[in-house]
């Protein structure tokens, strides 16, 4: 009996073991349960951050003007709509040619030696640059010798620099020897300073306007200084006219060694960081939002401000912010440039360079727009107070930097259409198409309104479905349309062999079906955007508030033509007139740099 006891016995001693085993287990697989559980997002707080929403708190300061949301918050796949974030769709079909034709006489077989050309540019840097550039061709119609420019030193920027301090003058002279003769200075007049007789232009002189008002003059006085020159050419003129534009805005127009020694810097230092860059022309200074008469949410004290600074311009109209808004007049709020290019593909990783002035609303401002893009940089921040000292009391050369560190980017975006944003959005579709971004204001502006009620994915769809046509591709923009400076189309040629060798070697690799269809939807979508684009056209009407006034001494230089016109045709001035002359004095389209 004590044998089965025994037994027993030591049956329950193995149950005994075997619940606090099992419970033990038990216990570890709940534990990792809980803890997976804690990890794992629940579909509630996914929901949350799909959805971009105002802060609350935020409203009373701004206005409910300004958006907080956090960079963490938006996150997009720059490979969602298939497009390479830092290059130009089809741009390797395209470049720039700006050589004259067979047909273009050399400067010495026409100038005449007795007709010198002076002009006075006007306004910042980009506007004297078109000045310069206009200055030239006009030279070339009028058969004259032209004077190195003078530029503007009076006006609102207050910059005493001359065109050596910007520009190299030997190499501007010699690049164009064969196109206009110029010189540094008036000769002396039977050894005397000479004194040239001034006058002025309409806005946009056709070549048949120079010949009608400005020639019969220069014929009788020999040197003629044209002041306030700015978009005083016109926009349409013959091929070769076009393409001299070119060579000379492209080409001839290099600048100053200590500038291009600065500039290079800033760009390596920005190269340095990152393999590549976006360049934001931010333009949110106090005076651009006073032109605009736009509304930003600051109640009483930003409407008092921007009030103030805006009764300079004696022939403005009362503003309506909404209606300017809604027209796409106004320039996008930071945090709105910043949600765009989130929108379009691009990462807070991405670094950012920004050129601009002092920004309205200062660091509260510009907060929004760094917390969405972290590696945030200026000159001020890449480049010390003793490297800038040597630039920094002078606006035209501060802007100059900003100029080379902007066109080297990979990415240029613009918050504007001035005088910045459309030579470089000139010069970057002449040389290869670099992406070129311009907010179509209009339509992201309803985006921006409605963006409360949809996720980021329909945000970044309506984005990029607005931006169509706004990004730098060729073609985007119709030959013709714009300021020349903008679309020099005529300087464009477009590679039509590559393309076609390119869509033979698909075809002979069997690759052709898919991506030729790809390809034709691609086009077929610029195509349209190209039709509906509303912005190209639209230039801000920023002045110096102080240029409001014609100059006394015979303001349009109207004489009569006589027989001028017959010697200008005799010697080839110009083969092509318009049937109609320009009169247009209006206060000018120009926006400041």
């Amino acid at each position: 009996m004590a044998i089965p006891r025994r037994r027993h016995q030591h049956h329950h001693s193995h149950v005994r073991f075997l619940f606090p085993a099992i419970f033990a287990v038990s216990a570890i697989i709940l534990f990792l349960f809980l803890f997976l559980s804690i990890l794992a997002p629940s579909p509630n707080d996914d929901n949350h951050l799909r959805h971009l929403r105002r802060d609350d708190s935020s409203e009373g300061k701004s206005g409910g003007n300004e958006i907080r949301v956090p960079s963490s918050r938006f996150k997009i796949s720059a490979g969602v709509h298939n497009r390479d974030l830092w290059s130009s769709r089809n741009s390797k079909f395209f470049y720039g040619c700006s050589n004259a034709s067979s047909k273009f006489a050399k400067a010495k077989t026409i100038t005449h030696p007795n007709r010198y050309l002076l002009i006075v540019t006007s306004g910042g840097l980009n506007q004297q640059r078109t000045g310069i550039t206009d200055a030239v061709v006009a030279a070339r119609i009028l058969n004259a010798t032209l004077v190195v420019p003078k530029l503007d030193k009076t006006s609102f920027w207050k910059d005493s620099s001359d065109f050596s301090d910007i520009f190299d003058v030997d190499w501007f002279i010699k690049h164009l020897t064969t196109d206009v003769t110029i010189i540094k200075d008036l000769p002396l007049r039977r050894g005397q300073i000479w004194t040239p007789h001034r006058m002025r232009v309409p806005r946009k002189c056709s070549d048949r306007c120079y010949i009608n008002r400005v020639l019969p003059v220069l014929m009788k006085r020999h040197a003629v200084q044209i002041s306030k020159f700015d978009y005083r050419l016109a926009n349409k003129l013959d091929t070769d006219l076009q393409k001299l534009r070119c060579r000379v805005n492209y080409h001839a127009l290099k600048f100053a060694d200590a500038i291009l020694e600065m500039g290079e810097k800033l760009v390596q230092r920005m190269r340095m960081s990152s393999k590549h860059y976006i360049a934001l022309h931010l333009r949110f200074e106090p005076d651009m939002l006073a032109f605009s008469g736009c509304y930003y949410g600051g109640g009483d004290k930003e409407r008092t401000e921007l009030g103030k600074i805006r009764r300079r311009w004696k022939t403005l109209h009362n503003s309506n912010p909404e209606k300017a808004r809604r027209q796409g007049r106004c320039p996008l709020t930071p945090e709105e440039v910043g949600l765009m290019l989130r929108a379009l593909g691009y990462g807070e990783d991405v670094h950012i360079y920004v050129a601009s002035g002092e920004v309205y609303g200062g660091e509260e401002t510009l907060a929004p727009l760094k917390a969405l893009f972290p590696n945030f940089y200026s000159k001020d921040t890449i480049a010390s107070k003793e490297e800038l000292d040597p630039f920094s009391t002078y606006s035209s050369r501060m802007a100059a930097l900003d100029f080379i560190v902007c066109d080297e980017s990979d990415v240029f975006v613009t918050n504007n259409n001035g005088n910045m944003a459309k030579i470089l959005a000139g010069r970057r579709r002449y040389f290869g198409h670099k992406p070129t971004i311009r907010p179509n204001a209009k339509k992201l502006n309803r985006v921006f309104l409605n963006r409360n009620n949809m996720t980021t994915e329909e945000f970044s769809s309506r984005v990029h479905t607005f931006q169509r046509g706004f990004m730098g591709d060729p073609k985007e923009v119709r030959p013709g349309r714009g300021e020349f400076h903008e679309n020099p189309s005529t300087c464009i040629c477009e590679d039509a062999e590559a393309e076609k060798k390119m869509d033979w070697d698909r075809r002979k690799n069997g690759k052709d079906n898919v991506a030729k269809k790809k390809d034709g939807d691609d086009r077929k979508k610029d195509s349209e955007a190209v039709v509906h684009d509303e912005n190209v056209d639209y230039e801000p009407e920023m002045t110096d508030p102080e240029d409001e006034e014609e100059d006394e001494d015979n303001p349009l230089g109207e004489v009569s033509l006589g027989s001028s016109k017959a010697e200008a045709l005799s010697n080839g001035t110009s083969t092509d007139y318009d049937s109609s002359m320009s009169e247009d004095t209006e206060l000018d389209e120009l926006l400041s740099d």
